[in-house]
C-alpha cells in the first residue's frame, strides 16, 4: 500500500510540483539490462519497447507497460522513475516508445497522436504473449491514450490485461490545448513546441513523401501545430475534429476494466474541470483521485520511488490490488 501523499510544504503549487518533478527525475538513467522488442502494428508501424525481464520464467512476474506522454520516450525522467520502482517491487518493465518517438524513429517515422490507441493495444499483445499478467500506466498523451485504449478496445484488450493507471490525463484535449496558451504557461509552451517543431524536422526529412517541408514554420502554439501537422496528417478536417475525436474523457463511463485516474487540482496543463466532469463507469472500477496539489506529473513528496515520484508509488499499489 502507498502512503498518503504529503509534500513539503516549501514545494506546493502547481508549477512548483511540475519543474520540481523535472529536476528531480532528470538524472535518473535506466542501467538494468534491456531487449529492444519491434512491435509491427499494422502497415509500416513498427514500434520499439524497451523491455527489462526479471530471472526466472517469465510467465512468473507480472509485467507493467509504462507510455510516455507529448515530447517524451522510454528514457523521460516519470518513466524511468516508475519502471525502477517497478522492477525493484518484481515486475517485468516495458517502456514503450509511441511512433517514432525517442530511439524509434529510424523504425517508423509516421507521427504519433493523442488518439492512437491501436498502438497502445499492439503493446499491449505482445507483451501478453510472454507472460501472465500485465498492467499499463500512462502519463499525460499517454494516460489519454492508455483510458482510450480501455474504452474502445475492451474486447480486444489480452485476457492477461488486469487494469491502468492514468497520471495527469488530458481528457479533453481542446480545453487542455487552451490552457497551454495561458500567459502563465510561457515556459511548457516553449519546450513544446521547440520538441515538436524539430522533431517534425526530422520526420519530415526521414519521410520526404510523406511530410511537406516547412509546415512548422510560424507554428506557435500546441494548437496552431495540431492545425497544421497533427489533425491533417491523422485525417481530420481540423484540429477540433482531432480533439473531439481523441479525448477519453467522453468514453470513460464505457470503461470495463478496472483504472485509477489521478490528477492534480493546481496542474497547470490539464485543469481539474476537464478531469472532474465525466461520468465514470456505475461498477465503481475506475477511480478518480484528484489530490490538492501535485501539479503535471510533478507529485514531489517523500515516497520509496525514486526521484521523489509518489505517483508511481501510488500506480504501482493500484495494480498490485488488482
Amino acid at each position: 500500500m502507498s502512503g498518503a501523499f504529503r509534500p513539503s510544504p516549501w514545494t506546493t503549487g502547481g508549477h512548483r510540483q511540475t519543474l520540481l518533478g523535472f529536476l528531480c527525475r532528470r538524472r535518473l538513467a535506466w542501467r538494468l539490462p534491456s531487449e529492444d522488442v519491434v512491435v509491427e502494428a499494422g502497415g509500416d508501424v513498427r514500434l520499439l519497447l524497451r523491455a527489462s525481464w526479471q530471472t526466472g520464467p517469465r510467465a512468473a512476474r507480472r509485467a507493467l507497460v509504462i507510455v510516455h506522454g507529448l515530447g517524451g520516450s522510454d528514457a523521460a525522467g516519470y518513466v524511468l522513475a516508475t519502471g525502477l520502482h517497478a522492477w525493484r517491487a518484481g515486475w517485468h518493465v516495458i517502456r514503450m516508445n509511441l511512433r517514432s518517438a525517442g530511439d524509434s524513429v529510424s523504425l517508423c517515422a509516421r507521427l504519433y497522436n493523442a488518439g492512437l490507441d491501436e498502438d497502445v493495444l499492439a503493446a499491449l499483445r505482445a507483451v501478453s504473449l510472454e507472460v501472465s499478467a500485465l498492467g499499463l500506466v500512462g502519463f499525460s498523451l499517454g494516460a489519454n491514450l492508455a483510458l482510450l485504449a480501455l474504452a474502445r478496445r475492451a474486447s480486444r484488450l489480452p485476457p492477461q490485461f488486469l487494469g491502468a493507471v492514468a497520471i495527469s490525463p488530458p481528457l479533453d484535449l481542446q480545453e487542455c490545448a487552451m490552457a497551454l496558451e495561458r500567459p502563465a504557461n510561457r515556459i511548457y509552451r516553449a519546450y513544446f513546441m521547440g520538441n515538436l517543431r524539430e522533431a517534425y524536422r526530422r520526420r519530415q526529412r526521414l519521410r520526404p513523401d510523406l511530410y511537406q517541408a516547412g509546415r512548422e514554420q510560424g507554428v506557435r502554439s500546441v494548437r496552431e501545430y495540431d492545425e497544421a501537422i497533427t489533425a491533417p496528417y491523422a485525417g481530420f478536417r481540423n484540429a477540433a475534429e482531432y480533439y473531439a475525436s481523441s479525448s477519453a474523457g467522453p468514453q470513460l463511463a464505457s470503461i470495463v476494466h478496472p483504472a485509477l485516474l489521478l490528477a492534480a487540482e493546481d496542474d497547470p496543463l490539464v485543469p481539474s474541470t476537464s478531469v472532474r466532469r465525466w461520468r465514470l463507469p456505475a461498477s465503481g472500477g475506475v477511480r478518480r483521485e484528484m489530490l490538492r496539489t501535485g501539479g503535471h506529473t510533478g507529485f514531489v513528496a517523500r515516497t520509496a520511488a525514486p526521484g521523489r515520484f509518489w505517483a508511481a508509488e501510488r500506480a504501482l499499489s493500484f495494480l498490485e490490488g488488482l
